[in-house]
């Protein structure tokens, strides 16, 4: 398995943890105002990036690109910024809006880099010719 696809996976499980622990909280307290925090934690951090790893499994060369590395490194920053930011903002910090707006964007860039990836190749490769007959 190329490293960014554990690295992906690793992640994804902390997100998940990370998830399992808000949602218990909200169940514990009956307080459900950070509902939106708990899906994007459990959206962006959890499932997307076990996708993403998943992605990088079945495409080794695509995960050997320095691009993958940094959609990496942007990605998880957003989110790892955006989850905590939001979840303080729903408890009525409103003055960490634009962190939040900051966090977003970074995801929203991560999810661009991974779209270069996914659509474009790391290097031609010329199929052999069948000699004719």
């Amino acid at each position: 398995m190329p490293f960014i696809s554990l690295l992906y996976f690793r992640t994804a499980v902390v997100f998940l943890l990370v998830g399992i622990v808000m949602g218990l909280h909200m169940a514990a307290t009956h307080d459900h105002s950070t509902l939106a925090a708990h899906a994007h934690v459990n959206l962006l951090g959890w499932v997307t990036p076990a996708l993403f790893a998943g992605y990088f499994a079945l495409n080794p060369a695509q995960a050997e690109r320095w691009l993958a590395k940094l959609q990496y490194a942007v990605y998880v920053s957003g989110v790892a910024l955006m989850g905590p930011m939001l979840y303080l903002m729903l408890r009525g910090r409103p003055e960490l809006e634009p962190v939040v707006v900051f966090s977003s964007l970074l995801v929203f860039a991560g999810a661009i880099l991974f779209a270069v990836i996914a659509f474009t190749s790391p290097a031609r490769v010329a199929l052999p010719r069948v000699a004719a007959e």
